[in-house]
């Protein structure tokens, strides 16, 4: 209960919570984000068996440079994959930086396909799951500001045979994942095998996907597809731009956008629409790219604009050079246990002894009653489109210090740089704020914006009398 004064170590408080911080689960992200920047720097995957079977999803056979195939291309020939004609497009126009990744996906290393050096990752149907580490670095670049392209293909699609399609992958990153597993993008994939549709686009003249620099959309292609179901409530960002015939509003959504943190997401329910017809010899492939009945090939380089910060708006309005309301701390209220958060062990926790503001979990430190540090912290890039940046969070101190003067146990919240340096405090707190109930902080962090910061809670405790700080309901609010 709240108002509690009884020793930490004495109500055997630590117990929900050590088992819920698992090594090597939780990465403190502190690189550098990924921006728009000139060229527009686009990395495709090809290293969860983008090549297996039949498919070809690759832009040239020189990778991770295609450029080492050929230099200056004119024609889609002149690189070998079935994603040529795709990337043969972006380099024309001498305003992209095309890479291939062959080896795990990365945020925040030194290897020159880290996503940290790229504003857009495309994973042209992935048949091999990301591993945990993978996934962690997928969101947390999107999150951070940078754009996730996700192409899938019908329900068992199972190209290498390992029992895992890519409407599972792809789902598996958004719903398990260190960042944020609550439907972070506000859809999920339908498990769905349609022989065939041309889904009409949404009429929306001023959305950049449908109405890009690239030409106009007006339907794209299924030939073997899936769909996607659109969750609003979860994220009021997602979008759906192209329907199956017959389906409108949640259901049906062949091509969505939406975002997530400073970052944007585009999805696309069918591999079809990006073959091009060409690759490496043995491959049976289909030249969706040409369709005569879609638009395919403007709905794939439109997309590729947008989600790289290339377009000012539209689609789900994120990342580039506006800037999207949005509440940027992932596992917010604690309820996904240590995801997200770098803590000390117990201080998550769901423990009776003290009380959540809302639902079970919530941060303690202290309450030992014995000299002790506790920390937890979370790193964040603030949008530098942004003008507005608020941290709050609602804040309970119980002690049994008797003082009224002099601050034993103190809760210090800081804001560091990448390097750890404490570039800000932005308060203390002590025993002698010691009440029931708890207490909303709100602090201005608009200074930090175009920066990737850590917020950091560091609770100090005394040799004798327990002091507890808890804390719930944290948020960072853009616009």
């Amino acid at each position: 209960m709240l108002g509690l004064t009884l020793s930490r170590h004495r109500l055997g408080a630590v117990l929900a919570g050590l088992g819920l911080v698992a090594a090597g689960v939780i990465v403190q992200a502190t690189a550098t984000p990924a921006a728009a920047a000139t060229p527009h720097r686009i990395l495709f995957d090809n290293a969860h068996a983008e090549t297996a079977g039949n498919a070809d999803w690759i832009i040239s056979t020189s990778q991770p440079d295609p450029l080492g195939q050929d230099s200056s291309p004119s024609a889609e020939t002149d690189w070998t994959g079935a994603l040529s004609s795709w990337g043969v497009a972006l380099q024309k126009t001498g305003g992209y930086s095309l890479k291939t990744s062959t080896s795990a996906l990365t945020y925040g290393g030194s290897s020159a396909t880290d996503l940290s050096n790229f504003d857009t990752l495309v994973l042209p149907e992935p048949n091999t799951l990301f591993t945990a580490a993978e996934k962690t670095a997928i969101m947390t670049f999107v999150k951070n500001g940078g754009g996730l392209f996700m192409i899938s293909d019908h329900t068992g699609a199972d190209r290498n045979n390992d029992g895992e399609d890519a409407v599972e992958i792809l789902n598996d990153l958004m719903t398990n994942n260190s960042v944020d597993s609550t439907d972070p993008f506000g859809f999920s994939i339908d498990s769905l095998s349609i022989s065939s549709d041309y889904p009409s686009a949404v009429s929306d003249s001023s959305n950049a996907v449908l109405h890009g620099s690239f030409g106009t959309v007006t339907k794209s292609l299924i030939a073997s597809g899936t769909t996607a179901t659109l969750k609003p409530a979860d994220n009021a960002n997602v979008k759906g731009l192209l329907y199956r015939t017959g389906y409108s509003g949640n259901t049906g959504a062949f091509f969505a956008t939406s975002t997530f943190g400073s970052g944007r997401v585009a999805f696309w329910g069918d591999s079809s629409p990006i073959d091009d017809g060409t690759g490496q010899s043995g491959n049976t492939l289909y030249d969706g790219w040409n369709d005569s009945g879609a638009t395919n090939a403007a709905l794939a380089l439109n997309a590729t604009e947008w989600l790289s910060g290339a377009s000012g708006s539209g689609g789900g309005d994120g990342g580039g050079s506006t800037c999207t309301s949005a509440q940027l701390l992932g596992n917010s209220g604690f309820e996904s246990g240590s995801s997200t958060w770098t803590a000390s062990s117990g201080v998550i926790t769901n423990s009776a002894s003290e009380s959540a503001r809302t639902g079970s979990y919530y941060a303690w430190l202290d309450g030992y009653g014995s000299a002790r540090t506790d920390t937890l912290s979370q790193s964040v890039t603030v949008p530098s489109a942004c003008t507005t940046a608020t941290l709050s969070f609602y804040l309970h101190v119980d002690t049994a210090e008797t003082t009224t003067s002099t601050a034993y146990d103190t809760l210090k919240v800081q804001v560091l740089n990448s390097s750890g340096t404490v570039l800000s405090t932005l308060a203390t707190y002590s025993n002698l704020n010691a009440a029931s109930g708890y207490t909303q902080r709100s602090f201005n962090l608009a200074g930090y914006a175009g920066q990737s910061v850590t917020l950091k809670f560091t609770g100090t405790e005394g040799s004798t009398l327990q002091t507890s700080f808890v804390i719930d309901d944290t948020a960072l609010n853009v616009s």
